[in-house]
């Protein structure tokens, strides 16, 4: 269970380089900060009960957080997506 781990600490470790790149440094430092946690937990020696207690945790955070983004702090109306002025 560590390896899987680090395995969630490479993939965010490739995102957070993607979106540096990006120049999106707020989502950058954020999974720059991911991996860290992820790759430090790795290394910890804990239990496969420890570890699957940990991941939900996680989960059930980001997911908590994603909707209260997407109903109370992301911009509603077409004006404000760029994707939709770019169809337009």
């Amino acid at each position: 269970m560590d390896r899987m781990y680090r395995v969630l600490g490479f993939w965010t470790l490739a995102i957070a380089l993607m979106a540096f790149w990006g120049h999106l440094y707020p989502m950058a430092l954020l999974f720059f900060g991911m991996t860290a946690f992820f790759v430090s937990l790795s290394y910890m020696n804990l239990t496969e009960r420890v570890y699957l207690n940990i991941f939900f945790c996680f989960m059930f955070v980001s997911f908590v957080g994603f909707t209260y983004y997407t109903f109370f702090v992301m911009p509603v109306g077409p004006q404000e997506h760029s994707m939709l002025n770019m169809i337009m």
